[in-house]
């Protein structure tokens, strides 16, 4: 084929591609809905799919956290009700891939039986019994009963005798948890001898087929684990920047000369005189788990004659998307060599790195295993339901009718596949497909679970009492989240958040924590972000000041995307760690990497428990579940079907329990949706009140903690479903499992995203409020002071500004007498039907002032029945702020400031926190007033318990 032509191919699918170099794609991934949506058949179709493998961990999620396989259950347990779990499991798996083979035999006929294959494995606990290996894979093999079957066994010391008396026998194998390329010889020549013992007892070779599967990325993960270190080290730097992510690549392309070399010559010519096919080698572990790596690394440098490379979903899509096909296998096999003998001169042995992975191959077959077996034991004994948070829903004839036959929609459209694909149809054409890196992030986490054990061990070992994570917006609210839910965890360091630039709450927060015995976490996405930035130069010089300039470093740990300024600062400074953010995920949509997953295990969480749950609801939403059985889409279509009819108001009510997920979902939602004059507009906190209480824009969401319970919101909620409005009732079983509501409300507001025809993924207003206050900050820089300003109004002990529009119609409202009352009645007179009353308030976020606030917003609510929402600032800018300024103009904003009774210097700035907070409310208010919201700012002097006292008391006679 000429170059030109694979470069015309390149254009149309990358991925059918490949074939043109000798290299067949097969998916690491099967569940019974894969098969029976069509979704398989059109991988074969469209990208030349060549196979299937299969594992423990893919069936587990599919089974226990999906109804993919409830009807098989409940006929199983009828019709054999004392079948064990292992037995009911086989039964599910043969189906499935009995169907897969069945999908993929018209390949394996075209291809002469050298391809469309299907791949079971034998129990994991068999790993080191050769027997049992031989007598299971069998009986698997005359179970299913397809000769495009592989039966998968683990390439360990008693795995390899099993091998070759499988071959011996005609019996496909797929060999697994190869890591070392002396390993891969032993097997290699398992296959052949088991061949020539078959051809010699006079039994065809020509249909006996087997694949080496030879894992990649493991290999650079655990190799980069120890190369890190040493970047350090005086002289070594440039030689361990070269060795990163190469190893694993230089490994696999000198096992393709091993096999070239094995399957050529005199022995192997008589085999294949007689119809032998080769054992190609099967590149396995394709997935690119450092973010700093090309995300289809190890199937562009893979490609090459006589090999398959098994992709998980998410790899196969963003090779389609991007990937470069090019013969890339048996280039730089002389740099590959060299690249081997480095790593040992640097003192890393690769012997020890693959036997170690070995065994912890077979340790990770094994776990997901036994939970798999917990599962059909579960689904076949107790409840046959998905273990997952349940969800219900209530709503008006009208709206139940327009959301379900978008439901069906959806299934005609393929709309969850196009989402996990990253389609930018499905939204706005624009750069969606950069920023899903979200939808696959908990199963990365799970395989590379070592990192965030390691740091989670540390933090213990290290006899830190407090940890404090500095940051803002996507950055901040999921360990905060955290942190509300849990408290403290056993013997772990308490975790605190900081993300205000109020003086008082940088000292409130001081006083918590003892500097001497504290973490501090600095966590921005960009490393760029102001905030994150002045917190960590304000702490940096108070730990230096309390243990010493070269110890203070150590007491600090990054998270942010590779290549920012603060990763360049972090490593440049010492710092104990930097973890690495991932570039296709937003900030709001961050909870499950390491954004969220590093705090998390630093104050001593189960992380791999809560990845566990993060991946089980992932399952129950994947391409191919039935739209209406997909709690993620169901969520979605409701919340975006609803906005449109108006009932924009998305009303949160969650359990006291995990009351601050809705902090959280605040973020997720008013950011993702609240622009180019549309959005949904969260109302998080709202006291309940009776259906009177209520307009007609709202829809709401009951977050109930199933083992905490609140009966007053239970009858609340009972109250309003009674009265017709929507509800959304979601059942989060307890405490651990809010992971998985991370999952389901980014995909729900993915999908209402795509409903409202808004990119989700974007924040077009945010950036107006930094350019502001970035002004102001400088003109500070420059003179000394904040652009002078002048109260419209000033009496009864605060100063009011507005732009002039706002000036003039609040004077013209409030008459001839005006003071704080009037001008707060002329205010609060301009709501309407379907409007919404924000509060901003730059003070400090304690419970003190909180309380104030609330009775403001439930005075306000109840005497003009709109929604209300309580922000405190700056952190709402990270948040809402979008919503504010780019959503729905029917905000009514309520600005409160203050005077700072007492500031804090910024170290190495001219400017203050106090000055910063200013700078922040002022941009605020400018951006406000531009968008044309109807805005007032009230500010208070320095006693702000007076001043909310104040406000409230005339908000009271305003509406009385």
């Amino acid at each position: 084929m000429s170059d030109d032509r694979v470069s015309a191919s390149v254009a149309v699918n990358p991925v059918a591609v490949l074939k043109n170099y000798g290299q067949s794609v097969w998916l690491d991934y099967i569940r019974r809905t894969l098969i029976t949506s069509g979704e398989l058949t059109r991988l074969v179709v469209e990208d030349g799919l060549g196979g299937v493998t299969s594992n423990p961990a893919i069936f587990e999620k599919a089974i226990d956290g999906s109804n993919d396989y409830a009807s098989a259950i409940d006929q199983i347990s009828k019709q054999d009700p004392g079948l064990d779990a292992k037995n009911v499991y086989e039964r599910l798996a043969v189906k499935d891939i009995q169907d897969a083979a069945d999908v993929l035999r018209p390949v394996y006929d075209r291809t002469g039986s050298r391809d469309g294959y299907v791949s079971l494995e034998v129990s994991p606990h068999l790993a080191n019994d050769t027997d049992g290996t031989v007598a299971e894979a069998r009986q698997l093999w005359k179970t299913v009963g397809r000769p495009n079957v592989m039966i998968k066994v683990p390439a360990t010391p008693a795995g390899v005798p099993a091998i070759r008396t499988l071959i011996r026998e005609g019996i496909n194998v797929n060999v697994t948890l190869l890591f070392a390329r002396d390993a891969y010889e032993a097997v290699a020549g398992a296959y052949i001898e088991g061949l020539a013992a078959r051809a010699a007892a006079g039994q065809p070779v020509d249909h006996v087929a087997s694949v080496a599967s030879f894992f990649v990325s493991r290999i650079d993960t655990a190799v980069d684990t120890l190369l890190e270190p040493k970047l350090s080290v005086p002289g070594d730097k440039a030689r361990v920047e070269r060795l990163l992510g190469k190893v694993a690549i230089a490994n696999a392309k000198l096992a393709y000369q091993s096999y070239k070399k094995i399957f050529s010559g005199r022995p192997w010519e008589q085999l294949r005189d007689k119809g032998a096919q080769t054992q190609r080698v099967l590149w396995a572990s394709t997935g690119t788990k450092n973010p700093h790596y090309r995300d289809v690394l190890y199937v562009e440098e893979l490609i090459g004659p006589d090999t398959v490379n098994t992709v998980p979903p998410d790899t196969l899509t963003a090779f389609r998307d991007h990937g470069r096909p090019r013969p890339s296998l048996e280039e730089g096999v002389t740099d590959a060599m060299q690249v081997l003998e480095d790593l040992e001169k640097i003192g890393i042995s690769l012997k020890k790195i693959t036997d170690d992975l070995l065994a912890d191959g077979v340790k990770k077959f094994v776990e997901p295993f036994t939970k798999l077996l917990k599962a059909v034991e579960r689904r076949s004994r107790e409840a046959n339901r998905a273990r997952i948070n349940a969800q219900s829903y209530v709503l008006p004839p009208a709206l139940h009718a327009e959301v379900s036959e978008r439901l069906k929609g959806w299934d005609a459209e393929g709309g969850t596949r196009r989402l996990f694909a990253g389609d930018a149809s499905l939204w706005t054409n624009a750069d969606e497909a950069n920023w899903i890196g979200w939808l696959r992030i908990a199963e990365q986490q799970l395989d590379d679970l070592q990192p965030l054990l390691d740091v989670q061990n540390e933090a213990r070992a290290g006899r830190f009492r407090n940890v404090l994570l500095l940051g803002m917006g996507g950055s901040s609210l999921c360990p905060e989240v955290w942190k509300e839910t849990f408290g403290r965890v056993g013997d772990s360091p308490e975790l605190f958040v900081l993300d205000s630039t109020d003086p008082a709450q940088v000292r409130a927060i001081e006083k918590k924590i003892d500097l001497a015995s504290t973490l501090f976490i600095v966590s921005s996405k960009s490393g760029s972000t102001l905030e994150p930035n002045i917190f960590k130069a304000y702490f940096f010089e108070r730990v230096k000041n309390t243990i010493g300039a070269d110890e203070a470093p150590r007491r600090f740990i990054a998270i942010t995307d590779a290549g920012s300024s603060l990763e360049k600062e972090a490593r440049a400074g010492g710092f104990r760690h930097v973890f690495a953010g991932v570039t296709s995920i937003g900030g709001r949509y961050s909870a499950l990497s390491n954004f969220g997953m590093v705090p998390a295990a630093v104050m001593g969480l189960d992380v791999e428990t809560l990845l566990d749950e993060a991946a089980r609801m992932l399952t129950a939403c994947a391409p191919g579940v039935p739209a209406d059985e997909n709690p993620g889409l169901v969520l979605g279509t409701i919340l975006g079907v609803a906005a449109t009819r108006g009932m924009d108001k998305l009303t949160l009510i969650a359990s006291p329990g995990i009351h601050d997920l809705g902090a959280w979902l605040e973020q997720l939602i008013a950011e993702s949706t609240g622009k180019a004059g549309n959005g949904i507009i969260p109302v998080d906190r709202e006291t309940p009140g009776p259906p009177a209480a209520y307009g007609n824009d709202r829809v709401f969401a009951y977050l109930r903690l199933e083992d905490a319970p609140d009966a007053r919101q239970d009858a609340a909620v009972a109250a309003l479903e009674a009265a017709g409005r929507p509800v959304v009732t979601i059942r989060v079983a307890t405490r651990h499992d809010l992971a998985e509501e991370f999952v389901r409300w980014e995909i729900a507001t993915a999908i209402a995203g795509a409903v409202l025809g808004i990119n989700p993924f974007n924040q077009p207003d945010v950036e107006a409020s930094k350019i502001a206050t970035k002004s102001l900050t400088s003109e500070y820089e420059k003179t000394g002071k904040l652009p002078p300003e002048a109260p419209f109004f000033e009496g009864d002990g605060v100063k009011l500004f507005a732009d002039a529009e706002n000036q003039d119609a609040l004077r013209n409202a409030a008459g001839s007498k005006p003071s704080l009352t009037s001008y707060l009645n002329a205010h609060l007179s301009r709501l309407k039907e379907g409007d919404y009353f924000a509060v901003l308030g730059y003070v400090e976020m304690n419970a003190e002032h909180e309380q104030a606030l609330q009775l403001v917003r439930q005075r306000v609510r109840d005497a003009k029945r709109v929604a209300t929402c309580l922000g405190f600032g700056p952190r709402f800018l990270h948040s809402t702020g979008q919503a504010y300024k780019g959503g729905p103009n029917t905000g009514v904003f309520l600005q409160i400031t203050s005077d700072d009774a007492q500031d804090l210097p910024v170290p190495g700035q001219t400017y203050t926190f106090g000055i910063v907070k200013a700078a922040q409310a002022r941009g605020d208010f400018q951006v406000l007033a531009e968008r044309r919201r109807r805005a007032l700012r009230v500010h208070l002097g320095p006693d702000v318990r007076a001043g909310l006292r104040a406000i409230g008391a005339a908000i009271e006679q305003a509406l009385a």
